[in-house]
């Protein structure tokens, strides 16, 4: 990216990289926000690829998979790499056209990816296969030396996540319990669901140990909010002037008597 970037005037290019590095620090937190700043990156340098690229996942992220797939498309184009073919599937996917999904999984492009992005092709033409209500070639199409190896990758998680997923879903159970702690095994960032997966189907129950009754001891001691405490010096104003009244009309009744 930044040899990209360096092809434009020093201004130019700060602006453009500021605004990409905050699409890459919201965009998990805050997508709607790193989709924001993607639109400005793009009306800057629409001609630049990794602009491109950052636009179409802020849009991903967002669920705009119209929009995502031609970016993805453009970044393609003038890079002329693959790595994103995995990633365009899936949009086609979000558009409901699994089938063309499925088609770009037999397509050359798939040859040409590296070991993580043929892991992720696979996970994509798994979901169009479930897209499709044909979740037994679901499964079929996640078993593979990836899933049967004992080595743990970055992929290992979501792959084996899906699998017990697909199982779930096949009605077969026991298989999923026995892949869902698999996948929880070899998650050690915490990138899926599965430890909640075994849990539900464990039946255990997680219980707010505070009641809905109970008050933590802690709000008890806490100061009252301001806005109580403005209402509380309202009313003692208020009580401060119905004294005056009082003494000030039994000072004329006072005077009354003496006259």
């Amino acid at each position: 990216m930044r040899q990209e970037l360096q092809s434009l005037p020093k201004g130019l290019a700060e602006d453009v990289a500021k605004n990409l590095v905050m699409v890459a620090n919201l965009i998990d937190e805050d997508p709607e926000q790193a989709y924001a700043y993607s639109k400005v990156a793009l009306r800057l340098a629409s001609r630049v690829a990794a602009v491109r690229e950052a636009a179409g996942f802020a849009a991903y992220a967002t669920q705009k998979y119209s929009e995502a797939l031609a970016e993805f498309r453009a970044a393609k184009r003038m890079t002329g790499s693959v790595e994103l073919w995995p990633v365009m599937a899936d949009c086609e996917r979000g558009l409901g056209r699994p089938e063309r999904a499925m088609a770009m999984a037999g397509e050359p492009e798939v040859q040409k990816l590296d070991k993580a992005g043929q892991v992720e092709m696979r996970l994509v033409a798994a979901g169009a296969r479930r897209d499709m209500g044909q979740i037994d070639a679901a499964i079929v199409t996640l078993q593979s030396p990836e899933l049967a190896s004992n080595s743990v990758q970055p992929w290992t998680p979501r792959l084996r996540y899906a699998y017990a997923d697909a199982l779930l879903a096949a009605g077969r159970d026991g298989e999923a319990r026995e892949w869902f702690a698999k996948a929880l095994e070899a998650d050690k960032d915490g990138s899926t669901d599965a430890s909640d997966r075994l849990a539900e189907m464990d039946g255990v129950e997680f219980v707010d140990a505070m009641g809905d009754d109970e008050t933590p001891e802690a709000s008890e001691a806490s100061p009252e909010p301001a806005a109580a405490t403005d209402n509380a010096d309202a009313t003692d104003e208020a009580d401060a002037t119905d004294e005056a009244e009082v003494t000030d009309e039994a000072d004329a009744d006072a005077d009354g008597d003496k006259a």
